[in-house]
């Protein structure tokens, strides 16, 4: 179970960060390949609200990746690093998902209704990962400490 969730977090953890990442330092190009929504459909005001937490998450998202190999690895210190991690994929995908309600709900365009439906399916599988890895970790550090 651990290097499967290793894995799940390793891959997860490059496409969450790697996309944030290319939506920080090039969001025009994110926009093009669907890791953004299109000027068309948002506001001035959510694109730069996007494009300044892409900028936030390509410093924050890296830690599952580095849960992941600490995992598959057998590392000691994989529950550390996946109850980090865990927090920081529950905080961001809360969030984003209070975030895009609280503007869609002001009249901000934010994307069609087939971007905020990607957007609540990733951030739902944020959050299901997010949970999972937390109690994983929880567990084999209780059996560590006691």
């Amino acid at each position: 179970m651990r290097v499967l969730l290793g894995i799940i977090c390793i891959l997860f953890g490059l496409l969450s960060w790697g996309g944030q990442t290319v939506s920080a330092f090039f969001f025009k190009f994110a926009q093009r390949i669907g890791l953004q929504e299109t000027d068309e459909g948002t506001d001035p005001l959510y694109r730069e609200v996007e494009r300044q937490a892409a900028r936030w998450d390509a410093l924050i998202l890296w830690p599952l990746v580095i849960a992941g190999v600490l995992m598959v690895m057998g590392h000691p210190w994989w529950p550390v690093a996946g109850l980090l991690s865990a927090g920081i994929y529950l905080d961001t995908a809360g969030r984003e998902l209070a975030k895009g309600a609280g503007l869609r709900r002001q009249g901000v365009r934010t994307g069609s209704a087939a971007d905020t439906r990607k957007a609540f399916v990733l951030f739902g599988i944020m959050i299901a990962l997010a949970l999972i890895l937390f109690a994983y970790s929880a567990m084999a550090l209780a059996r560590t400490c006691g």
